[in-house]
């Protein structure tokens, strides 16, 4: 009598391949997700400068009682007079101080470039100033 075993015998000895999980479906699943995430979110504007044309119809009484602030190569100038940005913050915040609802005209002149304009418009809102108008610049 021969002998049998209780354990099923592989077909040909063979043996078994073992199976591999592959991180690349996964690896493509995160990215995806990545892209959209980043895509689908806002970005926001933390420090923004609200700024009305000088000419628009909804500005208020336009030039009149208005302080001019010139920017040029050399630095800005309040009034035709040169200064540098800490005096102009000194004299616009004892402007403001005196009238609360003063406007600033702000023009830039000749080539000056937009990093010069943002810090200008950035220490005229550090005064104090609520009402800054954007002027044509003069080339």
């Amino acid at each position: 009598m021969a002998y049998m075993s209780s354990a099923p015998q592989r077909l040909g000895n063979r043996p078994r391949k073992r199976l591999r999980i592959s991180l690349t479906p996964l690896i493509d699943v995160v990215f995806i997700l990545l892209v959209f995430f980043m895509l689908a979110s806002s970005f926001l504007d933390w420090r923004s400068i609200k700024l009305a044309s000088a000419g628009a119809p909804g500005a208020a009484s336009g030039v009149e009682g208005s302080l001019l602030v010139d920017l040029t190569a050399a630095g800005p100038r309040l009034s035709g007079e040169a200064m540098d940005m800490v005096t102009l913050g000194q004299r616009l915040a004892a402007r403001i101080a005196d009238k609360p609802d003063q406007r600033v005209l702000v023009r830039p002149t000749g080539a000056v470039d937009m990093q010069r304009m943002v810090t200008l418009l950035d220490a005229i809102a550090a005064a104090g100033v609520r009402d800054i108008a954007l002027m044509p610049g003069q080339v």
